[in-house]
This record gives C-alpha cells, structure tokens and sequence, in this order.
C-alpha cells in the first residue's frame, strides 16, 4: 500500500492497463490480474466492451471476484454466448479480429518479448534443454501476441523479470527491434504498451525499444531504471501518470471483489 494514498500498486497497474482498452473494442483476456484489469475497463469508461476469454465465455460481467479461471461458472453467470478455445484463440484472434489483448509475463525484454515457459542457467543453444525453473508456459498468450490488433504486457517490475533478452520467447514481441516482426508476417499489430508495478513503458517508433512513457505518483524514473535489466531511456514527454479517481478506485473494487489487488 502507498504510504500516503489509499490505494496498492496493484490497484494502479491495473486501473492503468484498463485505461488503454476503450469502449466498443473486441478484447480477449489471459487469467488473473488481465481480466481485473479489462472488467475494470468496462465497468469504468467502456461499458460497451466486447469481452472474451480464452476458454471462449464472450461477453461476461463476472461475479464473485478472483480467482477466475477461463471458463469459470463465475465468470460464465451473466454471459451473453460459450463457444471454445477453438473458436476464440483460432477464429477471432488468429484472424486479426480482435482489437486488444492483455496478458502477463515473467520475463520481458527491451522489444516486448514475453517469457513465460522457463528460466535457464546460461544460453539454450541450438537444442532445446529442459529449464533450470520451469513456468507455467503460453497458454493463450501467443496467440493474443500473434493475432490480436495490439495487446498489452501486465509485469511486476523487478529487475529479473525487466531483461536485456527473454531467456525464451514464448509470445513475441517486436522480435530483434526494428521490422523484425513486421518480416516475419504476424496479422497482430504487436505489443503497445508494458503496464508496470511502477510505470508505463512503450514502443519508440521505429526501433520498436521499449522507453519509460510515465511513472506512477509513488515511483520515480530513477526507480523505474534501477528496476529494469537493460539501459531503459525516458521519452522526451515522459511524464507522471494520473492516480487513481475515487470512481476509478470504486469501479476496480467492485470488480476485485474479493480484494487480490489489495493484498498483495
């Protein structure tokens, strides 16, 4: 919890990552912290938000609060349709129909590369080893990071998890920088933003290097650099993000009913 303001990191993280999503979007989310921040969105400013899960339960109002699971009785109560994984992984977000995606990661480099499948002790090599700290891998994240029209990174920001280079890339990012993912022909759009524990980073146009866009009330661009793996650079309009409203903070509450973002 901040020590002067009422709400945890968490809360901001999320009521940040749910700022980007807007009204009327067709978005898919990952588990846990993703869905807090997207049923946020749409009980906040985007009440018209087309929602999706990997699992394939569409246009849910969740109750109960966390844990939701894909398709989860809570999350499915007030659901408008059910299809499948199938449908929602391979017919909407493979073929670019989805506007926005948000998903978390252990590992995420300067390009927006995320690693969720493992850590290893020094470089793999040609042939893949198994990992020295085995993860609990993709999911639907690759497809989201593949297929969705953009999609947003959600991360604790620790200098372990901010790297130079993923150990592995489960969902890419914008690859090596540059065109690199543009080459490599992805319907996706690719990565717009990494939400933090304490800021915002974002894509520099055209070396696609994730830099510091904004900082959070209770960080600093000192922090936010000491926290992160590779030579972070500030963008020239960089600045601090807005905190919470009182509407905001009520709105995320009730979504996070059972308070997981408050205890942590």
């Amino acid at each position: 919890m901040s020590a002067a303001l009422d709400y945890t990191r968490q809360e901001m993280m999320a009521i940040a990552t749910g700022r980007e999503i807007r009204d009327g979007e067709l978005a898919i989310f990952g588990v846990g912290l993703s869905m807090l921040a997207g049923f946020f969105a749409q009980a906040n400013h985007a009440p018209n938000l087309r929602s999706m899960t990997e699992g394939g339960v569409y246009g849910a109002t969740p109750v109960g609060g966390l844990p939701w699971g894909i398709e989860c009785n809570r999350l499915a109560a007030n659901a408008t349709s059910f299809t499948s994984a199938l449908d929602a992984l391979g017919f909407l977000v493979a073929s670019g129909r989805c506007d926005v995606g948000v998903i978390g990661a252990a590992q995420v480099d300067k390009f927006g590369n995320v690693n969720t499948t493992g850590i290893w002790d020094g470089e793999i090599g040609a042939h893949y080893r198994p990992p020295k700290t085995r993860l609990p891998g993709a999911g639907g994240a690759n497809d989201i990071a593949c297929g969705a029209g953009r999609f947003i990174v959600m991360a604790s920001h620790e200098r372990k998890r901010f790297t130079n280079k993923v150990d592995y890339i489960s969902s890419p990012g914008y690859l090596d920088g540059g065109d690199s993912r543009a080459r490599k022909g992805f319907v996706g759009g690719g990565p717009s933003a990494i939400v933090t524990t304490l800021g915002i980073l974002r894509p520099e146009p055209e070396t696609n290097e994730f830099v510091l866009d904004g900082w959070f009330a209770f960080s600093s661009v000192d922090e936010i650099k000491a926290h992160t793996g590779w030579d972070l650079r500030v963008a020239p309009d960089a600045r601090e993000i807005p905190e919470p409203t009182a509407t905001e903070l009520a709105n995320l509450r009730r979504v996070d009913e059972t308070g997981a973002l408050r205890k942590k």
